[in-house]
């Protein structure tokens, strides 16, 4: 089933990490399996990687330490090697690492460098965003990774029931879409035509983390993107090229973006002030920021709504 939210502050930032963690830990009956989020903090000029070094539903073993050991000495060594400065690489979990790097080159260079470490999966990149996934409901995924102090101007969370695959971080949403820094998505539905789309992009050079349609979703946008289509276009779009049941959610460094297919089946509402927008799959998601009686848009189908900084 899932649930699926966003949320944006045009005035200014504001507490998105404990704002996303309270609308998905109401909507846990929706996708008690695992968490994520997409996080966008002030724009900096180190890029943010948010990486995973093991599988956390391995055996904690001496020998899954020692490996883990061995695949955090590997991720420094070859971020200095490739001529990435760093300023910062920190723990977040066991498995779970936060580097701030200054590096000019391609970033497909880096992370297909990097991911060659065994074990090794680059959740994120870019100047803004941080992806935080992680097993597990909202509150201890929140908890877990500190993000009530998380300050931020928008960002989009999904919380995951596996129904046709495993109960594993590998496929916890939102996906970032690779190679293309600070661009993400969430989603709700199915689509129907996922090979087709892969095919086409990997002949276009993308390659993918997983078997996830919402990652299509991301990297069809991205490329359209960096081909210089605004994002409402490329959007609109997806709508005529993506088959299938679905809504998604995307966010980019600026702005926050919903969609609808033709056939609006998966549900999505919204609430929009001068000052914030907030949208998730049930109002109750929206209630637990707000904290009081409001009035909300159901968009319609084949409805696309963008929102900037």
């Amino acid at each position: 089933m899932c649930g699926i939210a966003g949320i944006i502050h045009r005035d200014g930032p504001g507490e998105v990490g404990s704002e996303l963690t309270a609308m998905l830990q109401s909507m846990k009956h929706r996708g008690p399996d695992s968490t994520g989020l997409a996080l966008y903090g002030a724009p900096g000029e180190a890029l943010v990687l948010r990486v995973k070094l093991a599988d956390p539903n391995e055996e904690r073993d001496i020998e899954w330490t020692e490996r883990l050991e061995t695949s955090l000495e590997e991720l420094e060594r070859r971020l200095s090697k490739i001529g990435a400065g760093m300023d910062s690489v920190t723990r977040a979990t066991d498995y779970a690492v936060r580097a701030t790097v200054r590096y000019d080159g391609e970033l497909k260079a880096l992370v297909d460098y990097l991911e060659d470490i065994p074990g090794c999966e680059v959740l994120s990149i870019g100047h803004s965003l941080e992806i935080v996934k992680d097993l597990g409901d909202a509150e201890t995924v929140g908890r877990q990774y500190g993000l009530a102090g998380f300050r931020g101007t928008h960002g989009i969370g999904h919380v995951r029931m596996a129904t046709e695959s495993d109960v594993d971080i590998a496929g916890a949403h939102p996906y970032w879409a690779y190679p293309f820094g600070d661009v993400a998505v969430v989603h709700n539905g199915q689509l129907t035509n996922y090979h087709q789309w892969r095919r086409r992009l990997e002949r276009r050079g993308h390659r993918f983390a997983s078997e996830c349609d919402s990652e299509i979703i991301a990297v069809y946008l991205a490329d359209e993107l960096e081909r210089g289509t605004s994002l409402e276009t490329a959007m609109k779009q997806s709508l005529d090229d993506l088959d299938g049941v679905f809504t998604y959610v995307v966010v980019t460094s600026d702005s926050l973006g919903m969609a609808k297919d033709e056939m609006a089946a998966k549900p999505l509402v919204l609430f929009e002030s001068d000052s914030l927008v907030a949208l998730a799959s049930e109002e109750v998601a929206i209630r637990a920021v707000l904290g009081r009686e409001i009035d909300t848009y159901d968009p319609y189908e084949r409805e696309v709504m963008v929102w900037s900084l």
